[in-house]
């Protein structure tokens, strides 16, 4: 069979591997793709949010499945169009995906059904959010209701901080019309965990846990970034966690999508926060985390293309998703400057060694194919994963493996997966 992935990240790479281990499948495009994927797929210079001309090429080259990797696409209604042409698309349609598309809709969907969240009010009106503000406690969450690259979220410690963050977000549009609505919650303490599953509208089936490390900085500093590191699974997430989120969060989700006509198949990311009231959602996503998924989709025993095709035609329950009893840690190699200023151009060396070195992965995020070589295009440049028996040996395996790759102006945490130090192991 032929498969189509849409997107040209890491996240995307990590997929198109997956893929490529599937007995089932003897080709891959990728739209528009990079220069890692393009060792694994057919590129093909279409970007994610022409949807006529991604199901003209899927018609084309008669597409026997289509992943779509990004958040745009989605929220945008690729799947509809793709479905509309009666081609099969991997990933939940326009009405779904607001799941992730407003972060107002996912509030409410939470609060209509009991479903465990902080507490919030929603603004479209700056004014009336100063005043609310005004008054409120601190520390607070300030949310640009739409997709802002998973940047668009700020805490404020005072009252300032979060005027100053009013301005930035519903006034001087930093985060475009993201911000046209705002949400602004109750600050929950707590460890953040990411669990992925796989919905074909009634069943739902867990991906293995993971924990993300959004800040530029060491030590949990810096700007928020699309994410610098992650590891799988978490230590943190236990079996009361698991047996709490099952009761409260996963299937009541996926009953209240259902319950609102928007029918949800593809993946639905669940941002935890394990409060001392028990485990809260932070936010959904309606994709494969990015670069969660270069830390479990390795994992994965099962063949993805098997799980896709069963979350379309809705017989998820007739199968089991499988990961290795193992670990894997990602480490970002990001452009320094990244996420404010940064160049581009810059020769990547070393990306040969991970040939043949089993367990070890570099997923392209940033990258560009040149006469010169392949050079970096974006702010994260690189993912390095590496597998292990356990987190730690995770963890030192991958760090070892950052020391393979060379460019100029190559900068990365020092720290990810620094918190399983305090977990027992």
């Amino acid at each position: 069979m032929k498969v189509l992935i849409i997107g040209g990240g890491g996240r995307e790479h990590a997929i198109a591997e997956c893929v490529s281990r599937s007995p089932k499948v003897e080709k891959i495009y990728c739209a528009p793709g990079n220069a890692g994927i393009a060792e694994l797929a057919e590129c093909v210079p279409i970007t994610p949010m022409e949807f006529d001309k991604l199901v003209a090429f899927a018609k084309e080259k008669e597409i026997d499945l289509t992943i779509v990797g990004m958040d745009d696409p989605l929220v945008g209604g690729v799947v509809d169009a793709f479905e509309a042409a009666g081609l099969r698309a991997f990933g939940p349609r326009k009405n779904a995906a607001i799941l992730e598309g407003s972060k107002a809709f996912s509030k409410d969907l939470m609060k209509k059904y009991g479903i465990p969240t902080a507490a919030y009010e929603t603004f479209d009106d700056a004014d009336q959010a100063i005043a609310y503000l005004t008054t409120a406690s601190y520390p607070i969450v300030l949310k640009a209701d739409g997709l802002a690259l998973g940047k668009g979220v700020l805490i404020c410690q005072t009252k300032e901080e979060a005027l100053a963050g009013v301005k930035e977000i519903m006034e001087d549009h930093k985060f475009g019309s993201a911000g046209n609505q705002m949400v602004v919650e109750e600050f929950m303490t707590g460890r953040e965990v990411s669990v992925l599953s796989f919905v074909d509208g009634r069943t739902i089936r867990l991906m293995t846990s993971a924990q993300d490390h959004k800040r530029a900085g060491d030590g949990d500093t810096g700007l928020n970034t699309g994410g610098m590191g992650t590891f799988s699974p978490s230590p943190f997430y236990t079996k009361e966690v698991d047996a709490f989120c099952w009761k409260h969060i996963y299937q009541k989700t996926v009953d209240a999508m259902k319950a609102e006509g928007r029918e949800f198949k593809g993946v639905i990311y669940f941002g935890l926060m394990l409060t001392q009231d028990g485990p809260k959602v932070l936010e959904y996503n309606a994709r494969f985390g990015d670069p969660e998924a270069q830390v479990i989709l390795p994992r994965m025993k099962t063949d993805l293309v098997d799980v896709c095709n069963a979350c379309i035609d809705g017989t998820l329950d007739q199968l089991e998703v499988e990961f290795e009893d193992n670990a894997a840690v990602c480490v970002v190699l990001a452009s320094d400057g990244y996420p404010v200023q940064y160049e581009k151009g810059k020769l990547i060396e070393g990306l040969e060694n991970f040939k043949n070195a089993d367990g070890y992965y570099c997923f392209h995020a940033g990258t560009k194919q040149t006469e010169k070589g392949i050079v970096t295009n974006g702010g994260r440049v690189l993912g390095v994963t590496a597998k292990g028996a356990d987190l730690r040996q995770a963890r030192a395996n991958a760090y070892k493996a950052t020391e393979w790759i060379s460019f100029e102006n190559k900068y990365m945490r020092h720290d990810i997966g620094k918190a399983i130090d305090d977990a027992q192991l």
